[in-house]
């Protein structure tokens, strides 16, 4: 029991600071001063991102809120109102964009904004209403939602940064566990396989360096590096597959299960990939390739019986 570690256990190690979250020891970075400034910047920068990760088409200029929200409130098509839903908040974030960047403007000619300032108060609304219709939008891969990213913004405006980076590193101890998670059933299911024995290098090397990318940011100078380890490795990963071993006479279903254990493969590269560019836990698409996993072993074990 002396050696539990506690949760957000600072600690110097190999000469950084890290901070311990749900067994893992996660890169720390230095929280900037809590002003209006820093929570613009912050706030840009998860918007930016946000929009990067999500489907096409939400990026709507606060300028065209009102009309944003006028084809949603009429919309009476279910699944045209999702897609509407979700434009509105893109607009709602953008407004909330705006209003800040005014704010940080009229402080820096010495203009004091109070907190209960009556733009303040518009910019959260906003952010909020924006945070409600996040249940609507999906991410680019279409498979699901991430509802942090369009938490994240609302969170650095309503909580003090300290709090917010604090936060973010919970979030990313989960996102390392579901890259971990799909690592380990790649090894499960595949390495066993006469086709892909080998594999469980890749994907434990592809895995560490998708953990090491999703703890670090693009402003670290170490990001050159670390982008180009997580790339080839991904490539390394894809690219594992044992010709030698494929039957001299293969039957359709031989085929069919090289083809499809290959594609399984690049679909955990992409979702690892998808992941770790969002820095978020996708938990649902997740399990279910941890699901197609197992299926396809339950296959594969019916067509070449022990």
């Amino acid at each position: 029991m002396d050696n539990i570690v506690a949760e957000g256990t600072r600690q110097i190690i190999d000469g950084r600071e890290r901070v311990f979250y749900s067994g893992y020891w996660i890169k720390t970075y230095a929280v900037p001063e809590d002003t209006l400034q820093a929570k613009r910047k912050l706030i840009g920068a998860l918007t930016r991102r946000l929009f990067n990760h999500v489907e096409h088409g939400l990026n709507i200029p606060g300028s065209r809120l009102t009309e944003a929200r006028q084809s949603y409130d009429t919309e009476t098509d279910p699944d045209r109102r999702r897609v509407k839903g979700a434009m509105l908040a893109g607009a709602l974030f953008n407004r909330a964009a705006d209003i800040f960047t005014k704010l940080v403007e009229l402080q820096s000619v010495g203009i004091e904004i109070q907190s209960d300032n009556a733009l303040m108060r518009e910019c959260g609304r906003c952010l909020q209403e924006a945070l409600g219709l996040g249940r609507l939008v999906l991410h680019r891969s279409g498979e699901e939602g991430i509802d942090e990213l369009w938490g994240e913004p609302f969170k650095a405006f309503s909580i003090p940064l300290e709090d917010f980076y604090e936060s973010r590193y919970v979030k990313i101890s989960m996102t390392l566990r579901d890259i971990d998670r799909i690592a380990n059933i790649i090894v499960e299911v595949f390495d066993p396989l006469p086709g892909f024995h080998g594999i469980e290098r890749h994907a434990h090397d592809f895995a560490e360096a998708a953990k090491t990318k999703t703890e670090t940011l693009r402003t670290d100078p170490d990001i050159f590096d670390i982008w180009t380890s997580f790339v080839t490795a991904g490539e390394r990963l894809g690219q594992h597959f044992n010709t030698d071993v494929m039957p001299a006479d293969p039957t359709p279903e031989d085929e069919r299960l090289i083809r499809d254990g290959r594609l399984l493969i690049q679909r955990a590269r992409e979702l690892v990939s998808d992941i770790t560019r969002a820095r978020t836990p996708m938990p649902k698409s997740t399990t279910e390739y941890v699901e197609r996993c197992r299926a396809y072993a339950e296959r594969y074990a019916r067509h070449h019986p022990a």
